[in-house]
């Protein structure tokens, strides 16, 4: 486990972003990721019939929707112990391999950072 207040305050940021997101929306997961410019995109899980994404790849999404050209960071808030390889692989799409991705629990304890790649 990771001390949260001892994150960057950037990196902190997503998380409790995430955080938000996950508890307003009552969904499984919420991530948060922040491009090249500081910019950040808050996202939820979407559970259509004929649409179903993570939070990560709507936030990835939202952000490629919006202009990023990179990615500084992603956050997931979920129960799961992991960013799933397909979260990973769409922060790497936009972020490149090293870009971490740091998992918190529905708490906003950070369980792991891992990277993209």
């Amino acid at each position: 486990m990771t001390d949260s207040s001892a994150l960057d305050p950037e990196d902190r940021k997503i998380v409790t972003l995430a955080r938000s997101a996950r508890a307003r929306n009552g969904v499984p997961e919420g991530a948060a990721v922040r491009d090249e410019t500081g910019r950040t995109y808050v996202a939820a899980t979407v559970d259509l019939d004929s649409l179903r994404l993570s939070a990560l790849q709507t936030a990835v999404a939202m952000a490629v929707a919006s202009g990023a050209k990179s990615l500084e960071a992603a956050a997931v808030v979920t129960e799961a112990e992991s960013a799933s390889d397909a979260d990973r692989a769409a922060v790497r799409d936009l972020g490149g391999p090293k870009t971490p991705v740091l998992v918190a629990g529905p708490d906003g304890t950070v369980r792991a950072t891992v990277t993209a790649g």
